[in-house]
């Protein structure tokens, strides 16, 4: 069995900032994150195929379900780089700031994020994941939707909605 960070499932959300050019290992080491946020000149791609290097970190098991088997094969086959515009309209990025403001941004983002109730996000991303990676069936993923949040209900659901009720968050703000 292998080692290393990409064996790693975070419990947390991740987000990556790439700059300059995340091949290879580096895009590897970027899907590990839940959400990418690439500077407009910054690249990605599979760099590593013009030399016989074959992806060991994740790359052929999480690309493809990022951003489909397809688009994904186009990138590993041909090793051809993606801008960071490309890489938006794959879903590979989540966010394209202008160079040198990819690192503010994500900590902007994560910052965001943890300002959000960390129980029921934290179910909801395991979900997610599970969803995607482990669950066999759609009824196996939504029956472990609904187990991985009963807590999350008597933990803040409860609150969350008396809070609503008594008018936060009324119109989309998020204030």
């Amino acid at each position: 069995m292998g080692e290393g960070p990409s064996w790693m499932q975070f419990s947390k959300p991740v987000v990556a900032a790439v700059s300059g050019c995340a091949v290879a290992g580096g895009l590897e080491l970027s899907l590990l994150a839940d959400l990418r946020v690439m500077e407009e000149n910054a690249v990605m791609g599979v760099f590593c195929r013009r030399f016989g290097v074959p992806l060991i970190d994740g790359g052929t098991v999480r690309l493809p379900k990022l951003i489909g088997l397809s688009r994904a094969l186009d990138l590993i086959l041909t090793g051809r780089p993606i801008s960071a515009q490309e890489a938006h309209e794959f879903g590979l990025a989540n966010r394209v700031v202008p160079d040198g403001q990819a690192f503010q941004c994500a900590l902007e983002l994560a910052e965001q994020i943890s300002a959000f109730p960390q129980n029921c996000m934290c179910a909801d991303r395991a979900s997610a994941y599970y969803s995607m990676f482990d669950a066999s069936c759609f009824t196996e993923a939504l029956q472990y939707e609904f187990d991985n949040a009963k807590d999350v209900i008597s933990k803040e659901s409860i609150s969350g909605a008396r809070n609503f009720v008594s008018g936060a968050g009324r119109q989309g703000t998020f204030s």
